[in-house]
């Protein structure tokens, strides 16, 4: 849910590089829950590597917004360089009033521009750190919880036969019989008093 929120207001923010992941993240969560259900190990070992690249995710858009190691929150990086956009937040975030003025020269429904936002109760990069932050909390939670599951899947493997269950003397041994047992028998039925016995069963 907390992917699809996030999902839903990059999409309004048309920030290109951040759907892709979430869209992907998504799908992941998907097939870990997928394999959780259906006892599929693969799976939610899939889940749990994703895990840890959604963390590393997370960090760099932390690092983006809070213009760490030369990143600028101004740049294209996040569209792709296709468009100028950014964050949703920035122009709708809470208490914020986007200030616009028209252009000389310029008629019509389309002859205001953008100029600035002021009265914002909180600047829009640290509501995107927040949305990353709570990311990386899920994201860690569900990586313990994957190791869990993947631990008590093996532990079920390791303990179950699938020809004897549970049993460490399967059932197809029981009916094993000594090969000098099975070598007699032949014997007696091959030689001259076991032909004998047979023909006085017949009579």
């Amino acid at each position: 849910l907390a992917a699809l929120e996030r999902q839903v207001f990059d999409f309004l923010g048309y920030q290109w590089a951040p759907i892709l992941a979430n869209f992907l993240h998504i799908i992941i969560v998907i097939l870990g829950l997928f394999g959780t259900i259906q006892y599929r190990p693969r799976y939610i070992v899939v889940y749990a590597i994703w895990t840890a690249i959604w963390v590393t995710w997370n960090i760099f858009i932390i690092c983006f917004y809070l213009e760490v190691g030369g990143l600028s929150k101004d740049s294209e990086l996040l569209t792709f360089n296709i468009s100028r956009h950014q964050s949703w937040w920035s122009e709708n975030g809470p208490g914020c009033v986007r200030k616009e003025a028209s252009m000389p020269g310029i008629k019509g429904l389309d002859s205001h521009s953008y100029i600035s936002v002021i009265g914002c109760a909180l600047e829009y990069r640290y509501i995107e750190v927040m949305h990353s932050s709570f990311q990386i909390l899920i994201a860690l939670v569900g990586f313990v919880y994957a190791c869990y599951v993947v631990s008590v899947f093996t532990e079920e493997e390791d303990s179950f036969d699938f020809i004897g269950g549970f049993d460490p003397f399967p059932l197809y041994h029981v009916n094993e019989k000594p090969t000098n047992l099975l070598f007699k028998q032949t014997y007696l039925l091959i030689s001259p008093a076991g032909f004998s016995d047979m023909e006085g069963m017949n009579k």
